[in-house]
């Protein structure tokens, strides 16, 4: 019967603090990359946000998702809070994945099949936040 171990080098990989680092950065790149975005082209911002919501709700949205984009995905980066930051990247994904990602009402089927891919990432990144908050937790727990 195979070991269920990882080999000691994949093991010594693992539990490095420098990859660990570095996954909170990819997994969070496109929310503190689109946060700097929208924060250099703050007008682009508010016109995205005015065409799902409307010109009235534009300026506050694009203010909050700046805000979630950029604390969340640094909090997450530097192990602070992480369970509320990954929550909050968690909650803005999900909401803006069914906004912006309505694969259910298109048409062409083109379209179709790239909005649901682009949903599908979406809930794979939702999944990947989770599990940042989940192995937060778990360093969080006394030795056994």
């Amino acid at each position: 019967m195979a070991s269920t171990q990882s080999p000691r080098p994949i093991a010594r990989l693992l539990e490095s603090s420098t990859l660990a680092l570095v996954a909170r950065v990819a997994l969070t790149c496109a929310f503190w990359w689109g946060g700097l975005a929208k924060l250099v082209d703050f007008e682009g911002a508010t016109a995205e946000a005015a065409h799902f919501f409307g010109a009235g709700a534009a300026q506050p949205i694009a203010v909050m998702t700046i805000v979630v984009e950029l604390a969340g995905s640094g909090l997450l980066i530097v192990g602070q809070l992480e369970w509320l930051a990954a929550g909050a990247l968690a909650v803005f994904t999900a909401a803006a994945t069914l906004v912006a990602h309505d694969f259910w009402t298109v048409q062409d089927p083109a379209a179709h099949f790239r909005e649901f891919n682009t949903f599908l990432e979406h809930i794979g990144l939702i999944g990947g936040l989770a599990l940042a908050a989940i192995l937060a937790r778990w360093r969080e727990r006394p030795a056994q």
